[in-house]
């Protein structure tokens, strides 16, 4: 059983064509499908910025996903930070 312990936090700055492909509402989706919380918004620099809580394998889950993005996108760069969770999220949204 999971519990918050077993919680990790990540930052992600994901640069390339990510904004006007529906990067924002597909990360939504399968953050959603996973189980993960937190959130994803445009940067003022083109980029997308998401910051997600859950397990490990879940967050690598979703960082593979970022790591592609929808169809339309074209990832060129994904910084991570990897931070202590902090439980605030109670769901996976946008945050403008």
């Amino acid at each position: 059983m999971e519990t918050p312990s077993d919680h990790v936090r990540v930052r992600l700055k994901i640069t390339g064509r990510v904004q006007g492909v529906y990067f924002r509402t597909s990360t939504v989706a399968q953050a959603q499908r996973l189980g993960v919380t937190g959130s994803v918004a445009n940067a003022p620099d083109g980029g997308v910025e998401v910051v997600a809580e859950g397990t490990r394998a879940r967050i690598e889950e979703l960082l593979a996903w970022c790591r592609r993005g929808p169809s339309g996108a074209q990832v060129t760069n994904v910084e991570i930070g990897w931070e202590i969770a902090t439980c605030e999220f109670t769901s996976f949204g946008i945050r403008r």
